[in-house]
């Protein structure tokens, strides 16, 4: 045996060998030792992803090719998503234990699970566009199984083939990005692509590519018009929709952040991303404020999210869309997995009282504090960390939009004292808590993503779009309760509600209707 290929296995990180666990965990002997071993075999899956990444910061990035095409690398991007995976993983199948407890076909399910946490893990890893391709394919059958849990119910049958008509035309677009990629660069390799993207001007193999990979980023993430098997997949137990929604549905972006510099060599390309995914962000959020159901909300909301992932991307913020997925999927895991008790909570909650109601006048003076106090937090941030983008600083100032409906209640001449100084404080916290987490997140991954492109005049022109965009949205949501009651409002929300008929049309397309039908 060659030594250097016993020296070379023995410094391999430890987190390429959690997925071949995950697979192992997956065909146990008997159906009564699944559940412990499948929590087993999360929790070390997790302690392998922590080790490696400990190795990581003591040797740095390795890689290891099985094949060609077949390429595994770990540096900080994929160790940062290698560990959230198994962490959410690890407790999904925790969860899995009581929750399927008595169900018929709770072995195969976990199984399942665990099949598709070591392809999301390698998918994590992957070095190479042939390896993302068959990993997104391994997910795609996992999840089709999962989705028929109950395979009698007409609802859920109808969600699968919404799932694998989505899924799978966004795996065919990938071949075709694996074809042009090779094509225009002779290789398939992420470092390398990414290198060559940044040498010189693209040839026309390598735009197709972008396109490509651009619509495939917008399949997998649910976007606008094709959200509505997402909402759907509440048909599914709660670990499976935790599943897809904290970790699986994020795919997309991660092939994203994966070829940032390939795809902000295409301007086209990125200025597609910030108009369907700012689209798509703001339909999800209104169409999330219609619904009654808990997950249903939740569904939506994840659509907002997915939207606003897109575009971050768009717009160049590489670092803040890899830490909107960490925070994503921490949140929505939780939000899933304690959906249960929501009503209960709901219920116990203390009434505070009627909301304040604001008028034209607080909701003009709430946008003006808001983003004056978000000048003065990012003129200290630009003292300690530097100059930010013109990109991160519209993006700050739409999440201060969201704080200025707060500050509104606050300035209302009915809100107590009390109320005002909250909804300052939270104003506050915000603007130091986005420009905090810049920084960190510019600190971690910055020296493995590409910076915000130098906005030229389609760039400001988008700026410019979505500042209005999400701007006027606010500032209807704050002045809502002032015509509310108008007969108009009424109609508007039950369009709203069944989310502007988008999904009936698609049901119609590929003949969801009829498939949901009972035998």
């Amino acid at each position: 045996m060659d030594p250097s290929i016993g020296a070379r296995a023995m410094i391999l990180p430890l987190t390429f060998f959690g997925p071949l666990l995950l697979v192992a965990a997956a065909v146990p002997t008997r159906a009564r030792s699944v559940p412990r071993l499948a929590e087993a075999a999360g929790l070390a899956a997790l302690a392998l992803a922590l080790i490696g990444t400990v190795q990581l910061l003591l040797t740095g990035p390795q890689s290891l090719t099985l094949a060609p095409g077949i390429r595994l690398g770990l540096d900080a991007v994929g160790a940062t998503i290698s560990v959230l995976v198994a962490f959410v993983g690890w407790i999904v199948l925790r969860y899995c234990r009581s929750y399927l407890v008595g169900e018929a076909r709770a072995a195969r399910a976990q199984g399942g699970i665990l099949v598709a946490l070591a392809a999301v893990l390698v998918l994590a890893m992957a070095g190479d566009l042939i390896l993302i391709a068959l990993c997104l394919g391994v997910i795609g059958i996992a999840m089709r199984d999962l989705l028929l849990f109950y395979p009698d119910r007409p609802a859920a049958r109808r969600a699968a083939a919404k799932f694998t008509w989505v899924w799978c035309a966004g795996d065919a677009v990938l071949v075709v990005a694996v074809v042009l990629t090779w094509v225009a660069f002779g290789t398939t390799d992420l470092a390398s692509i990414n290198a060559a993207a940044t040498a010189g001007p693209l040839p026309l193999a390598a735009k197709g590519a972008v396109a490509a990979l651009v619509l495939v980023a917008l399949l997998k993430t649910a976007a606008f018009p094709v959200q509505g098997w997402l909402t759907e997949v509440m048909e599914a137990p709660t670990p499976v929709s935790a599943l897809l929604h904290a970790g699986i549905i994020n795919a997309g972006g991660l092939l994203l952040i994966r070829t940032a510099d390939l795809v902000q060599a295409v301007p086209g390309a990125m200025a597609a991303l910030v108009l369907l995914g700012g689209l798509s962000a703001l339909l999800g959020a209104m169409v999330m404020l219609t619904q009654s159901a808990v997950k249903t909300a939740l569904a939506w909301s994840t659509v907002a999210q997915m939207g606003f992932l897109l575009l971050q991307c768009g717009l160049g913020l590489w670092t803040l869309a890899l830490l909107h997925v960490v925070a994503h999927s921490l949140y929505k895991a939780h939000a899933f997995l304690a959906s249960g008790q929501a009503v209960r909570a709901v219920a116990a909650a203390r009434r505070p009282g009627p909301v304040a109601v604001p008028g034209a006048g607080a909701v003009a003076r709430a946008f003006g504090m808001a983003l004056v106090l978000y000048a003065v937090v990012a003129l200290v941030f630009w003292a300690i960390g530097g100059t930010k983008s013109a990109q991160a600083l519209a993006l700050g100032a739409i999440l201060i939009f969201g704080t200025a409906y707060l500050v509104a209640q606050g300035l209302a001449d009915a809100a107590p004292r009390a109320l005002t100084q909250r909804t300052a404080v939270a104003s506050l916290a915000t603007a130091t808590g986005y420009f905090g987490f810049h920084l960190l997140a510019d600190r971690l991954w910055g020296s493995s993503l590409p910076l915000p492109p130098v906005p030229g005049a389609l760039e400001w022109a988008l700026i410019a779009l979505v500042l209005v965009s999400f701007g006027l949205i606010a500032v209807a949501q704050a002045l809502f309760p002032l015509w509310m009651h108008h007969p108009a409002t009424a109609a508007l929300r039950v369009h709203l509600a069944n989310g502007l008929y988008i999904n009936a049309l698609f049901d119609r397309m590929i003949g969801g209707f009829r498939i949901a039908r009972p035998n």
